[in-house]
């Protein structure tokens, strides 16, 4: 059974991994992430999924027999890393790391909470 969402909030956030990920790309859940100035300790990952959809002016770039494997693997900035975490304060929140290079010089992508969920 899906958790009930409390608050949408849909802001960027800053993100910390004890251990940086092998890939940048490709990053597990963080260990901690700061939004609003409150830094949140994750002490424990629910769920986790990755969405290789492509969005955008991207869904209409590709050949369809590159798009379907595309969609199982990701291509260069496609994807979303989603994570439903436990944080210090017993609160749960779901985030995701975009792939999606924003601009010509922010192309690593970012880090977005998406929101509070029942705990």
């Amino acid at each position: 059974m899906e958790p009930k969402p409390l608050h949408f909030i849909d802001q960027p956030i800053q993100v910390t991994f004890n251990q940086p990920p092998a890939l940048e790309k490709k990053p597990g859940c963080p260990d901690a992430f700061t939004w609003n100035g409150v830094n949140y300790q994750v002490i424990g990952l629910l769920a986790e999924w990755v969405d290789y959809q492509r969005r955008g002016r991207m869904s209409r770039n590709m050949q369809p027999q590159h798009a379907t494997v595309a969609s199982s693997r990701g291509s260069w900035g496609v994807g979303r890393f989603h994570f439903r975490v436990r944080v210090n304060t017993g609160q749960v929140y779901l985030l995701y790391y975009d792939r999606a290079p924003k601009d010509v010089d922010i192309r690593k992508g970012c880090w977005v909470l998406v929101g509070e969920f029942e705990a």
